[in-house]
């Protein structure tokens, strides 16, 4: 079976790297804007994007989030599918992550499982959450860190809770591990596991990344990759910027055989 073109998406910043990290951090609106277009130029069709607030830290602020996103815009046009995280980052509580959502009423989010599937927001809250999201035709990736994760989306998806949709799935490789370092043989619980035929992904921790998203392209997953998550390249030197983490995963689907994909192949995908 062929497969289908190459996601490539870039997580330029995260919530909790400083500029100190890494001076091409794109922390400002102007920076992200900035970053964006290198990083379309470089192969990439979607962005994930965070935000942060006058100091520097992680904010689910939607005027915020409207700004950023007319900056990035403006910079990339259509071509870059705009993915806004609802990541708590250890300052928001689950129904403060899905008021934002309701109100930006984003083109894609994505959704950790796990930071939303709380008893405070209960089953019938999840299951309106969802709703909401189909609803809207929101093109939605749900995070999941490990298959007991994937077990419990599929449980979710099998009682009806989550409704029929074009859901997107995003494994997280190295998460938990003592150093934060993904191994590539990582993925394979969560290859054995899935069942439902969701598109799903990859991210990455440490030097490894470009090792365990290539894992993924052969098994016919998709990519995400950037500062978020690593600064390195596969060779262990420090990359100059998120594009050339993009680049490396464009080699990766060249030597695969595999084409990228574009916003506008991404969004017939997913139903926009």
């Amino acid at each position: 079976m062929t497969n289908p073109p190459l996601i490539i998406t870039v997580a330029p910043n995260g919530a909790y790297k400083q500029a100190a990290d890494h001076a091409a951090l794109p922390l400002t609106v102007q920076s992200l804007a900035a970053t964006a277009k290198r990083c379309l130029d470089a192969g990439a069709a979607m962005l994930h994007l965070h935000i942060r607030d006058a100091h520097g830290r992680h904010s689910l602020d939607v005027d915020g989030y409207r700004e950023a996103q007319r900056a990035v815009r403006a910079a990339v046009g259509n071509h870059m599918v705009l993915q806004i995280t609802s990541e708590a980052a250890k300052v928001y509580r689950a129904p403060e992550q899905i008021a934002m959502v309701r109100a930006l009423k984003p083109e894609a989010v994505s959704v950790g499982l796990r930071e939303i599937d709380t008893d405070e927001i209960g089953r019938a809250g999840l299951a309106t959450f969802f709703a909401e999201l189909a609803r809207e035709r929101t093109m939605t990736q749900v995070i999941l860190y490990d298959a007991a994760d994937l077990r419990r989306w599929q449980a979710l998806r099998a009682d009806g809770t989550v409704p029929d949709a074009p859901w997107f799935l995003l494994f997280v490789l190295g998460r938990y591990s003592t150093t934060q370092t993904s191994d590539p043989r990582e993925l394979l619980p969560f290859v054995e596991a899935h069942q439902g035929g969701e598109p799903w992904a990859v991210c990455a921790f440490g030097r490894a990344e470009q090792a365990c998203i290539t894992a993924a392209a052969a098994f016919g997953g998709h990519a995400r990759v950037g500062f978020e998550n690593n600064l390195l390249l596969r060779d262990g030197r420090i990359a100059a910027d998120n594009a050339a983490l993009v680049a490396q995963a464009v080699e990766t689907a060249a030597a695969l055989g595999r084409s990228l994909a574009t916003a506008d192949d991404i969004r017939v995908q997913f139903g926009r």
